[in-house]
């Protein structure tokens, strides 16, 4: 039976009682509504441990000006609905206030440094900043053996393993392979924003990128050639 936990105290109570018979716990942070690729990383955790909780919670933090956070997609009912039908023990979803409880502006933040300014970091200043912070925040509420991420968000995993590693967690991390569907795109909660002429193109690249990557494997070292011939 799937236990819906609210705040902190509440999971805190079951997880000392799991720690104390030497249950394994896994965890996946998500954000909510859920598509395959998150149940694929439920399948993994139920797998591996002896007790899985998933938390639901909409990040703040790890939202910039003008981003969707407003609009970003909330299917709590179903979301229930499908942890109970994958077997998941608890879901925590606390509110904004439980994390936050001296507001965003007066939060203490984690930032894993250079990893996080780079590559997508680079485009959306403070957000790897949000994203460690709460996933901090989250490993010490939940205090997981382990805890499963998708490689989708490849540099998001990586900032997270870093975390990890430098604040001692002890927490391992698992990378779980990306969800696609039959056109290659991969299962994103976001992907609902996408007409039909933007989820061809998205398919496209990711059918361009195997292209390049067979080539650079057969040999190919002008990379500013195969990147051309992709583009044509």
């Amino acid at each position: 039976m799937l236990k819906t936990l609210s705040t902190p105290a509440e999971w805190q109570h079951i997880n000392r009682t799991n720690k104390m018979k030497n249950k394994t716990i896994g965890f996946v942070p998500t954000m909510g509504a859920l598509h395959k690729g998150h149940l694929s990383l439920v399948e993994r955790c139920l797998k591996e441990n002896d007790i899985t909780i998933v938390s639901i919670f909409v990040n703040p933090l790890q939202f910039g000006q003008n981003e969707d956070l407003d609009a970003y997609p909330r299917t709590i009912e179903e979301d229930k609905q499908k942890l109970i039908e994958a077997g998941v023990d608890a879901v925590f979803m606390p509110s904004v206030r439980d994390m936050y409880p001296r507001g965003l502006d007066h939060q203490t933040f984690v930032e894993v440094p250079d990893i996080s300014n780079i590559l997508c970091g680079a485009s959306r200043p403070g957000h790897f900043r949000g994203v460690a912070t709460v996933v901090s925040k989250l490993f010490n509420m939940v205090h997981p053996d382990d805890a499963f991420f998708g490689e989708k968000d490849f540099q998001q995993l990586q900032v997270i393993r870093l975390m990890a590693q430098d604040l001692s967690t002890g927490i391992v991390i698992h990378g779980v392979e990306t969800e696609r569907d039959a056109t290659g795109l991969a299962l994103s909660s976001r992907n609902g924003y996408l007409s039909a002429e933007q989820k061809h193109t998205a398919a496209s690249i990711y059918k361009q990128m195997h292209i390049a990557k067979a080539r650079i494997l057969d040999g190919e070292r002008d990379f500013i050639t195969v990147a051309n011939d992709l583009a044509d």
